[in-house]
């Protein structure tokens, strides 16, 4: 068979495009096109943390011309490419048929953390990948939304685990031009820099851009060279260093992120603070009224009319606080140059204006310049009523206008390579427009569709996948400790054992040993002959938090133990690349924390699309979602009066559902070795969870209760 011959200038518009599609996060949620750049180098692909940026980087231009020759990869590039281009292009969006309002205006959504890949670790946790999906799922829709966050060039942290169990972390320097990003320059091509007042000195600020789809990310940047070291180094790290350095990186976030959008010429109709940590820009947006000469009245509903707010979290002390006299050190030049006094100023942070002595929260400067608030599920909007009361004197609590969104996950995002094209031969290529149809996912998930033997081979195929990732991991770290045993790790997991995940944030209230509360009954449990289970652990504590790193290490001592070896699992550094083999691997999804101290959590929602099944306390999401068949419940949906009583009770209820039901039910076979009952199961979740708890219903519920303006008042 003969091949058509590319031209040259073919092939070079090809490279264009491919050096393009590198530098939008696009190809993050197109299995499609990360295989261009895995079959480019799949060992750069694999190092690099699955970096196209990198890739090219090592791919010779012209290696990349002569693989662009041969026919069938040259077909599946422009394959990638096309669609790419018609995505971009699209003009029949969610946004221009439901909510046209909105064109033309532009939402800002500032916070503190965007987690949109593996490879680009600006991200520390939950709320970054909340960030992250938002906005990928707002590119989707349509919505004219951009993002607004920090540079960090060292990151969160990378851990790793010493041979006594104890956390360390490394903070390597990422090198912007090896990244996704792109420098933010204005019509000339020069640097768009902006001052910040922190103090009495002027700090200058430098932006970049990662484009998602639709959406651009713009990330601020102190590491300018005419600015001092320590204030170059104060983007460094995400919540990094003291008080000094979390007020000093939200005043850059908020008075710098507006500050850049009005030297683009960007001008919101909408900004949205995502937590507390952006709320400075209410303070900038105040002072430009006041510098146009509105009254202090005009200018404070100027600003509530122009945001929305949304809190994550449920614990008092989880809210930014800070002094008057550091308050006062930070903000005597800005305070200057709007005609108030820092004590004025305090006033906005504080639940009693009256009261010196109470600290500047920024959760209540927040509230106080919003239109609109929310948290983040049913259970967390009430918490949060209940928590800020006394700022609503005389309102009765279900007034208290603080509503909730329940939060999603960006579907595709999370979706593995193999799920994906399980669901594209099944369903067809669009399968994921219609994540928010319920009537698609009960037709999709009827035995005609999808059958049992189809389902429970995914299911395997991604245990196996998820061992095998363990596996490579646990070498990896075995190497490091100078273990040249390799032998044993083939001991490591098994393929056929009810597999439990568990991976998060390791802070106390989330509770990662309550599987060992009794622990003689976790290790008959775990070593049991006929119906075994193996556990697989990863998360990282804050650097600060001691009780945290105390957990972590309880855990690592369990998998060092002779008769748990192989059983018991922590694997290091985990990020969003380690949570997607999770959540696609795992059978069940374990959740435990103290409720209601979890906003709302995401992790389990990932599950679904995997065929896993969640297993969790009832609080955040779970509460809402739980129906008795799609997943089980640890405890009830009650608070006892000590913490204590809490865990003896969840840990009871957490022994008692995984013996008498779930181990028995994944076990249950029929003659054909398949466990029907449970897959029924892992149906009904999957019909019942996938339309609900996704992003692309999240951010339409912002867009139509949030994000359209309300008519200004004649």
């Amino acid at each position: 068979m003969g091949t058509q011959k590319k031209t040259p200038a073919g092939v070079m518009r090809t490279e264009a495009e491919i050096r393009e599609l590198a530098y939008n996060l696009w190809w993050s949620w197109h299995p499609a096109a990360q295989q261009i750049f895995q079959e480019l180098s799949p060992y750069v692909w694999e190092e690099s943390n699955h970096n196209p940026v990198e890739v090219l980087q090592w791919v010779a231009p012209q290696e990349l011309r002569a693989r662009l020759q041969v026919p069938q990869f040259h077909r599946s590039v422009q394959f990638v490419l096309d669609d790419f281009h018609a995505y971009m292009g699209a003009k029949r969006t969610w946004m221009r048929k439901h909510a046209p309002s909105l064109a033309g205006e532009s939402i800002a959504y500032f916070s503190a953390e965007f987690g949109l890949h593996e490879s680009l670790r600006i991200y520390s946790g939950g709320l970054g990948v909340l960030a992250g999906d938002h906005a990928k799922s707002a590119s989707d829709l349509g919505l004219p939304l951009c993002g607004m966050s920090l540079f960090y060039r060292q990151g969160y942290f990378q851990q790793q685990i010493n041979s006594d169990g104890w956390q360390q972390e490394q903070y390597p320097l990422y090198d912007p031009a090896r990244l996704p990003i792109t420098p933010v320059l204005d019509t000339k091509g020069d640097r768009i820099l902006v001052p910040v007042e922190i103090g009495n000195d002027t700090v200058t600020l430098q932006a970049w851009m990662v484009q998602v789809g639709r959406v651009p990310v713009f990330l601020l940047d102190t590491d300018v060279p005419n600015n001092d070291q320590r204030y170059r180094d104060l983007t460094a790290h995400v919540y990094g260093g003291d008080n000094w350095t979390r007020i000093a990186q939200e005043i850059v976030l908020g008075i710098g992120g507006v500050r850049l959008l009005r030297a683009m010429g960007i001008k919101p109709a909408t900004f949205h603070m995502n937590e507390g940590h952006s709320a400075f820009l209410t303070l900038e947006l105040l002072r430009e009224q006041r510098a146009a000469g509105k009254s202090l009245d005009q200018a404070e509903a100027y600003v509530k009319r122009h945001c929305v707010f949304t809190t994550h979290t449920p614990v008092p002390a989880g809210h930014d606080r800070f002094d008057q006299g550091l308050f006062t050190a930070v903000f005597e030049a800005f305070a200057q140059k709007m005609g108030v006094g820092t004590i004025e100023l305090m006033g906005y942070g504080r639940e009693n204006v009256a009261d010196t002595a109470e600290l500047f929260t920024m959760t209540v400067l927040a509230l106080k310049f919003c239109r609109a608030a929310n948290g983040v599920s049913e259970l967390h909007g009430h918490t949060s009523q209940e928590m800020w009361k006394a700022l609503y004197p005389g309102v009765p609590m279900n007034r208290i206008p603080i509503g909730h969104v329940t939060n999603g996950i960006h579907t595709a995002g999370w979706t593995t390579a193999t799920a994906h094209q399980f669901w594209t031969a099944r369903l067809g290529e669009s399968w994921t427009e219609h994540l928010r149809d319920p009537r698609f996912w009960h037709a999709a998930l009827h035995p005609k569709t999808v059958s049992d033997e189809e389902l429970w081979a995914l299911r395997i195929s991604l245990r196996r996948e998820l061992i095998e990732f363990a596996r490579k991991r646990l070498h990896e770290q075995n190497l490091r400790y100078g273990a040249g045993d390799t032998e044993s790790l083939h001991r490591v997991l098994s393929p056929d054992v009810l597999t439990i995940g568990f991976a998060r944030r390791f802070a106390t209230y989330k509770r990662a040993p309550l599987f060992f509360r009794d622990f003689e009954w976790a290790i008959r449990t775990i070593v049991s002959k006929e119906k075994p289970v193996q556990l697989l652990f990863a998360g990282k504590a804050h650097p600060r938090d001691d009780a945290g790193k105390r957990f972590i290490q309880e855990v690592v001592n369990f998998t060092h133990r002779l008769d748990l070896f192989g059983k018991v699992v922590f694997i290091e550094d985990y990020d969003i690349n380690v949570a997607r083999h999770l959540v696609a691997g795992a059978d069940i999804w374990l959740n435990t924390p103290r409720r209601p101290m979890e906003a709302s959590g995401t992790s389990g929602m990932k599950i679904a699309i995997h065929g896993g099944l969640h297993l969790s306390t009832m609080d955040g999401w779970w509460r809402e979602a739980y129906d008795e068949h799609n997943g089980w419940k640890v405890g009830e949906d009650t608070t006892a009066s000590t913490e204590q009583m809490q865990d003896d009770l969840d840990a009871a209820s957490l022994r008692a559902v995984l013996e008498q039901e779930i181990i028995p039910l994944f076990y249950q076979r029929g003659k054909d070795g398949i466990p029907h009952q449970w897959l029924r199961r892992v149906r009904h979740s999957m019909a019942t969870l996938i339309p609900a708890y996704n992003t692309e219903r999240m951010v339409v519920e912002y867009a139509e209760k949030y994000y359209t303006l309300p008519k200004p008042r004649t």
